[in-house]
């Protein structure tokens, strides 16, 4: 194992508080950890594992901020969660044996879409007259549910298998499925990609490729980041949340077209 520098140090702690806020908030907090590890470091596969380790404690003390406000939705969370945490299983297993190249590619469009989805989503609902499912007044019936399950499925897969963006494409799809309440969106967003990371976690602990000094650093970093930012992401009015979120949405897309192209 790399040791942690006393230069390498406070790069991982800043990038791990800054990633637990931005990943209560809007999402995106992969952006920081895992490049913070490769520059102090760290292989880029190893660097992927490790910073799934890294972002897991922030998630969680993010699910405990959020925890009264998920309190009316427990059916909702059990459904969708079982749903995430299964997906995202697959998708680490689908990670562990194919290539993620044509991922890459791909990644820039959906963080367009999503960005777009978000900000305007909800005109484009109004303009049809049209929404999926309704979830903004207490728990949904079975029938919605399992829909929304399905959606919830394919991003988990995605979520595991490679994650960048997923916070913001699980915002987006909420919202198209009528989540117009932000804050329950964003308590629903932290716990379902908090889901689906606990098997994608389990499967790269298995692997063996995760640099534990730097992970746990990093993920004690994380918590207070995790905690602080969905607290103060509560006590914001919704119209600024949501800007917040769309701008990271499109600083996101702008950087990995630019990186790809």
């Amino acid at each position: 194992m790399q040791p942690i520098s006393l230069v390498d140090a406070p790069i991982l702690l800043t990038a791990g508080f800054l990633a637990g806020i931005m990943n209560a908030v809007a999402g995106g907090g992969t952006f920081l950890t895992f490049p913070a590890l490769v520059f102090t470091g760290l292989p880029s596969v190893a660097a992927n594992q490790t910073s799934t380790v890294a972002v897991f404690p922030g998630q969680l003390a993010s699910v405990w901020a959020y925890r009264k406000i998920m309190a009316a939705e427990k059916r909702t969370v059990l459904v969708l969660g079982l749903t995430s945490l299964f997906g995202g299983g697959l998708g680490a297993i689908l990670l562990l044996r194919i290539s993620s190249t044509a991922f890459d590619r791909l990644v820039p469009w959906l963080l367009l879409l999503a960005t777009l989805l978000f900000a305007y989503g909800r005109n484009l609902r109004e303009h049809l007259g049209w929404r999926l499912v309704e979830i903004s007044g207490g728990e949904i019936g079975w029938t919605p549910l399992l829909k929304a399950a399905a959606l919830q499925f394919v991003i988990s897969v995605y979520g595991g298998f490679y994650g960048a963006g997923a916070g913001i494409l699980e915002l987006a799809i909420l919202d198209l499925l009528g989540l117009d309440n932000i804050h329950l969106a964003n308590a629903l967003k932290v716990i379902l990609t908090t889901a689906f990371n606990v098997l994608a976690l389990v499967i790269f602990i298995t692997v063996g490729k995760i640099f534990w000094p730097q992970g746990l650093l990093m993920g004690l970093a994380t918590i207070g980041g995790g905690y602080g930012g969905a607290w103060v992401a509560q006590k914001l009015p919704q119209t600024w949340v949501r800007r917040f979120v769309t701008v990271v949405g499109a600083l996101m897309t702008v950087y990995f077209f630019a990186r790809l192209y």
